[in-house]
């Protein structure tokens, strides 16, 4: 097998190279990954394809590397190896099957020692054929998390690494993180008995897009599909808004860290949540679109809201008066995720541009990562006309020859290295929950109600109109398209 040594040689000065550069911690010794509910759709779509990317990329070693699969289903090893191959695309196949033969699978429940200890008699007897004298062990929990406190409590009972060993053991939780204030506070609490924080990895797949990791360094068309019982349980508002979207305006609107460490990133983080205003009724619009309710698992009376426009105020220096406007939905008439910085209009408009809009910076998360400026400038020509352009980052075109690594990928690395600035601390969950609970509480005892709007629009017109009350600007007539590659 001269070619797999080859491969991995050269895998592995690459790992190098670029640690190197990062000034990053190698650390040595055998790893072990455990994918608890590895028969689950997030396991085989997002856990283990992260997993192959950073084996293909070098970050994970053959003879350092140990993947173990857990989950109650009846599986032999090549069985989970055939459901994982379907989700490797457009991968080598001498790669694919080099990582497949790391992977090894364990059936047992989640709440009974008996799998526990088979899962750790297999995590155990690889560390001792390793011989390296240490214990590095990452259980990443793709599993509902109702079952998290006995998932852990069996981790810490059974499959902690062994103190006569070096290592650690670190575990990955996967949002939803409770469903209001004092749910989250409780899986905090019983997670916080088992573990310390610097073992705990909140992981939200959001902070590890490349663009939102730029936003340190830089300062959707479809409905519920079949999936409507399980989101009617959350809503937008949990589903995106107060997670995904509210990790994003953190890094917008907080204060500049002293450092990159970790801890001062997030401790900045904490304090714009918790100078946040409470929200105030008259600037929510809840949107549910037609035909939600069609879904049999949907109740015929359900209030949940599937889209949501929500204005957040910012009770400090810099951002006092500044609106911040929220706004996620299902079924609208475009897909993606972005961040519009509005510019204020300059006093005597003498070219007459406020009918085309104001200049905007835009981040665009989704699809076709991008910044650009929106501007207005002079229409080429003999007359002085205006119209609006761009200034324009595309990420496909400028870094063509560059692999912009999936988020999954980059949040199970920062896992392994231990670095957990994008990963969500007890006390930001916290302040995070104590600015939606109050809302929550009011739509789910039916004091707020959702309006109805048709599938592939922009959403209720009442939120466009919350919008230009707070001073939003929509433009009309100008659409950026992203460039395409030749």
């Amino acid at each position: 097998m001269a070619g797999t040594d080859s491969s991995a040689s050269s895998r592995q000065s690459s790992f190098n190279s670029l640690a190197k550069d990062l000034e990053l911690p190698l650390e040595q010794g055998c790893l072990t990954i455990v994918v608890l509910g590895a028969s689950g759709d997030l396991a085989k779509k997002k856990t283990f394809p992260a997993l192959y990317h950073l084996f293909e990329q070098g970050f994970l070693q053959s003879g350092e590397v140990h993947i173990v699969g857990y989950a109650r289903t009846n599986l032999s090893d090549d069985g989970l190896r055939g459901r994982i191959r379907a989700y490797l695309k457009g991968a080598s196949e001498e790669h694919v099957s080099e990582f497949l033969q790391l992977i090894k699978y364990v059936s047992g429940s989640y709440d009974s020692g008996e799998g526990f200890e088979k899962l750790n008699k297999e995590i155990s007897d690889y560390e001792m054929s390793n011989n390296s004298g240490s214990s590095r062990r990452l259980f990443y929990l793709a599993l509902p998390p109702s079952v998290y406190p006995s998932v852990c409590k069996m981790i810490r009972t059974y499959c902690m690494s062994p103190t006569s060993r070096t290592g650690w053991t670190r575990v990955i939780v996967e949002k939803p993180f409770g469903r209001d204030l004092d749910s989250a506070e409780e899986l905090s609490s019983q997670l916080g008995e088992l573990f310390q924080e610097d073992q705990l990895y909140r992981i939200d797949h959001y902070l590890g897009k490349e663009l939102v990791q730029n936003l340190i360094v830089f300062r959707e068309d479809f409905g519920t599909d079949g999936r409507g019982g399980y989101f009617d349980q959350y809503g937008i508002i949990r589903d995106i808004i107060q997670n995904h979207l509210l990790q994003v305006f953190c890094l917008v609107a907080m204060e500049k860290p002293v450092s990159l460490k970790p801890e001062h990133i997030r401790d900045e983080k904490v304090k714009v949540l918790q100078s946040v205003n409470p929200i105030k009724d008259e600037e929510v619009v809840l949107g549910q679109y037609q035909g939600y309710k069609d879904d049999p698992t949907v109740p015929d009376d359900s209030n949940t809201p599937t889209f949501a426009s929500i204005v957040l105020r910012v009770h400090n220096e810099r951002w006092e008066g500044v609106p911040f406007i929220l706004k996620a939905g299902k079924a609208l008439n475009s897909r993606k995720a972005e961040i519009r910085v509005q510019f204020k209009d300059v006093p005597g408009d003498i070219f007459k541009c406020k009918k085309q809009g104001r200049n905007e910076f835009v981040i665009r998360l989704q699809p076709s990562e991008a910044m650009y400026m929106k501007l207005t400038v002079k229409k080429p020509g003999l007359e002085m006309a205006t119209e609006q352009s761009e200034l324009d980052l595309s990420y496909g075109m400028r870094y063509q020859d560059v692999k912009i690594p999936e988020a999954y990928e980059r949040l199970i690395l920062d896992t392994i290295r231990g670095d957990q600035q994008h990963f969500v601390r007890r006390d930001e969950l916290k302040a995070a929950w104590q600015i939606f609970t109050p809302l929550l509480h009011n739509i789910d005892a039916g004091k707020l109600k959702a309006v109805s709007y048709k599938p592939g629009s922009r959403g209720p017109k009442e939120a466009d109109e919350l919008s230009e009350k707070v001073g939003y600007m929509q433009t009309h007539g100008y659409i950026w398209i992203p460039p395409t590659l030749a």
